[in-house]
């Protein structure tokens, strides 16, 4: 097996954990927790499960509230993660993979509950009295942004790399 066909093996790899994860948690929101039924459950003063429709994209923009505009929403998406997959597919750096697999898992994610709900499933909802520094969010929101930020890291620390030695940056 070659290298690059072990790193894409690991990116694949990834991305279906980070999906089947979030499916199995939004499985003990739907299921055994009850969460729908329930709306809200207290783990720690500043971490509830609170059930939330998200007919939306990114902080609920683009609300999806027709049927056109659900499948609008998940052709979209769709697109999106399919240009995230020849990304990550064409990627030489690890870091790079590991940060678009959690990128294109958690967007797997989410357009499986639009294609199955009309919505994606959103249940973490972490606060601190009255503050929230997120809107309630879910385990493919967090691999999306945490891979994002990935991304973003790389690329101006690369970045930096280039300007302080005056040469093309080197894969890691």
């Amino acid at each position: 097996m070659t290298a690059l066909t072990r790193l894409r093996l690991i990116g694949l790899g990834l991305a279906a954990g980070v999906f089947v994860a979030d499916q199995w948690i939004k499985g003990l929101m739907l299921g055994p927790l009850q969460l729908r039924k329930l709306g809200s459950i207290e783990l720690v003063p500043f971490f509830r499960l609170t059930w939330t429709e998200n007919y939306g994209v990114s902080l609920g923009m683009l609300t999806a509230d027709s049927m056109e505009m659900r499948w609008l929403l998940v052709a979209l998406t769709s697109a999106i993660a399919l240009v995230v997959l020849i990304w990550m597919l064409r990627e030489r750096a690890l870091g790079d993979v590991a940060a678009l697999a959690l990128v294109l898992g958690g967007a797997l994610g989410n357009i499986r509950d639009r294609f199955n709900f009309g919505h994606v499933i959103d249940y973490a909802d972490l606060h601190f009295g009255e503050w929230r520094p997120f809107l309630v969010f879910n385990l493919a929101d967090a691999a999306i942004t945490i891979g994002v930020l990935i991304i973003l890291a790389r690329s101006f620390l690369s970045r930096e790399k280039q300007e302080t030695t005056g040469e093309p940056a080197t894969e890691n």
